[in-house]
């Protein structure tokens, strides 16, 4: 079994079509010739029964026999006639012994007697014994020789084996063949596999022809690599981009590190106004950095992996604790709310901080005293501000990571919120879209599946 698991596939299934087709050569074979013997034996046992010696043969044998001469053969049978008390009249080659079935024919208490015997030459003899009427107290048994089955049955026997044989090693000839045609597609596939490992050139490709199980393989595996040639572009793009948000911070702080460490080495002490609008902004740029790493941290987990167990979540509830942070950086705002119970499956943390997001955007675009109207009513989440808006061109880019409409260039942020905002919204099975709102603005509109009363406690 182990040499048989080492050897190629297509061996393998070579090996095991030739092992099948053997099995069934020889079931057939061997009821072929089983069935032909049976067949032979009948037709022999039938001519036996049919043949019957005239009471005149009988009577010249028994002549013979009694004046010491050798009878001759009858018709190509052995003949002997056989009286009750045992005695023989042979005719024939060579004597058959006399078993108790014949001597009971010959006595009458038997019908006929058929039975294989073998004769003073040790040949295998078919015998039918039956008795002869007149006159009385007399067998007569008719024998041929099995030889003449056997004969038969033995070519018979060569020429099964030799067909056997043929068909045995056509049918491993053709299992090979066939193997190696239908495994073709998979060695293209392993082919390409090999080639990926070792190259990394996530572009190659497999013909998919026809619905079989080997395009099906063809397609998932296209598909596989087409997958992973995306996630290693979006990964090159988010470093490449996450280089680019980080240069600008870092260069901004080390200038201002370098400034307060060239005040120290030379001792020109900077002014007090200009000292603390230097700290002030080294702290700042430091928030920003920490803020950046957090959303790159972020949005760095695999889509699959969640941040955390989903719960039974008050979504009401949420949001009006990111109601209230919302109302922390923008006091100069007003808020007005309606908001409907409404409870969702997602991880808490995560989904306030998507909210909070939401919210920051419509305080960071809102006009000074301006108004950002919040609606929760069954499932849809609606914050609409009365900022600038969004050009139309821009709505399909909102979502991407790190872009940044050209007018908020100037404003704090990453140009993250909204890709983790989706993606918290996604993991909740809900969905967002942003549009340009009736008089000005921009409104968030976001929809999450759940229930207005609290289904029982769940964690998945």
């Amino acid at each position: 079994m182990a040499w048989f698991r080492s050897r190629p596939l297509r061996s393998r299934l070579a090996l095991l079509t030739a092992f099948a087709v053997a099995v069934a050569v020889a079931a057939v074979s061997a009821a072929c010739w089983f069935v032909t013997r049976a067949q032979l034996e009948g037709e022999m046992d039938s001519a036996l029964r049919n043949t019957r010696l005239d009471q005149g043969a009988v009577r010249n044998l028994l002549t013979l026999c009694r004046q010491g001469q050798e009878p001759p053969p009858v018709g190509g049978y052995t003949v002997q006639i056989i009286d009750s008390a045992g005695g023989v009249c042979a005719s024939g080659e060579a004597a058959l012994p006399v078993g108790e079935g014949d001597l009971a024919v010959a006595r009458g208490t038997l019908a006929y007697v058929l039975h294989t015997v073998k004769d003073a030459d040790g040949r295998e003899m078919r015998v039918y014994t039956y008795p002869q009427p007149n006159p009385p107290g007399l067998a007569v048994s008719v024998a041929r020789p099995l030889a003449e089955i056997d004969n038969s049955l033995s070519a018979l026997g060569w020429v099964l084996l030799l067909v056997s044989g043929i068909g045995v090693i056509g049918a491993g000839a053709a299992g090979l063949w066939v193997a190696r045609t239908g495994l073709e597609p998979v060695n293209r596939l392993t082919g390409a596999v090999e080639h990926m490992a070792a190259t990394e050139d996530l572009t190659v490709r497999i013909p998919d022809e026809g619905e079989d199980e080997i395009a099906r393989l063809s397609r998932a595996f296209n598909q596989m690599t087409a997958a992973l040639e995306t996630s290693r572009d979006r990964q090159a793009q988010l470093i490449a981009d996450a280089g680019h948000e980080l240069r600008t911070p870092l260069t901004s702080l080390r200038t201002n590190v370098e400034l307060l460490a060239r005040s120290e080495e030379t001792g020109r002490a900077i002014p007090p106004e200009d000292r603390r609008a230097l700290m002030a902004s080294v702290k700042a740029q430091m928030t920003e950095l920490a803020a950046l790493i957090g959303d790159l941290q972020e949005l760095a987990r695999p889509d699959a992996v969640r941040p955390g167990p989903l719960e039974v979540v008050p979504l009401h509830t949420v949001l009006r604790t990111a109601l209230d942070r919302a109302r922390l950086r923008g006091p100069e705002l007003s808020f007005t709310t309606e908001l409907a119970p409404w409870y969702v499956r997602a991880e808490p943390a995560a989904l306030e901080r998507a909210l909070v997001n939401v919210l920051d955007n419509a305080v960071k675009f809102s006009p000074p005293r301006g108004t950002v109207e919040v609606t929760l009513m069954r499932g849809e989440l609606t914050v609409r501000d009365h900022g600038p808006g969004i050009a139309p061109d821009e709505l399909p880019h909102v979502f991407d990571r790190f872009w940044r409409s050209p007018s908020a260039r100037s404003l704090p942020g990453s140009g993250l919120g909204l890709s983790i905002v989706a993606r918290t919204v996604k993991q909740a099975g809900g969905t967002i879209a942003l549009s340009p709102a009736d008089g000005g603005g921009t409104r968030a509109t976001l929809r999450f599946p759940g229930a207005p009363t609290p289904p029982p406690e769940l964690t998945v």
